[in-house]
């Protein structure tokens, strides 16, 4: 079995620094991150569609819906700051507003996966033109978030690892998945709301 380059044996190749840091990523810790994103997709899909809601009586923790929609907002905001912040070069107020979008929507996640277990999945009742226009926003939600997991934690992970060149060139698609996801996310819940 061959050992990975040294970064010291990398440095002698004349490869540009961007080469470089892609040549030093741990494939294993890519592969990882895609690995458990995916059975965590599976766990949601077999969650909101395949398991018997446990609240039967439809009495517990009701806020969980509009609570989800606020920490969509907010982590929304915060990618908005973020990218504002990074535009201007300001890399720590950057990194915070990042770190606070990621902190939303790790809750999001927590709060998703209870409100689903407890009352399983919400009908849209709404009829006529919206109802295709819901089931196309909705579609292209839960085809992109399943999509945006990997690649923030991905993205995460090479800003952290100091890998920049590479962060930046994932954080250009990332950002506007996740910003779209978020977004939407909260548009799915007003329009559940409104047709209720």
């Amino acid at each position: 079995m061959t050992s990975l380059p040294s970064a010291d044996d990398l440095k002698h190749t004349g490869l540009p620094p961007s080469a470089l840091a892609a040549a030093r990523t741990p494939v294993s810790v890519i592969a990882g991150i895609i690995a458990v994103s995916v059975i965590a997709s599976l766990f949601l899909c077999w969650l909101v569609y395949y398991h018997a809601p446990t609240d039967v009586t439809g009495t517990h923790l009701l806020f969980l819906p509009a609570l989800n929609a606020v920490l969509n907002g907010l982590s929304a905001i915060a990618l908005v700051v973020g990218f504002w912040h990074i535009r201007a070069r300001r890399i720590g107020p950057h990194r915070t507003a990042m770190f606070t979008a990621f902190f939303f929507s790790s809750i999001f996640l927590v709060t998703y996966i209870a409100n689903h277990a407890l009352h399983g999945d919400m009908r849209f009742q709404g009829q006529g033109a919206i109802r295709p226009f819901y089931f196309a926003l909705l579609i292209s939600h839960i085809g992109l978030s399943v999509l945006a997991l990997p690649m923030i934690l991905i993205t995460f992970f090479l800003s952290l690892s100091g890998r920049f060149p590479a962060h930046r060139r994932l954080a250009r698609f990332t950002f506007p998945i996740w910003l779209y996801v978020s977004v939407t996310g909260v548009i799915v819940y007003a329009m559940l709301a409104a047709y209720r």
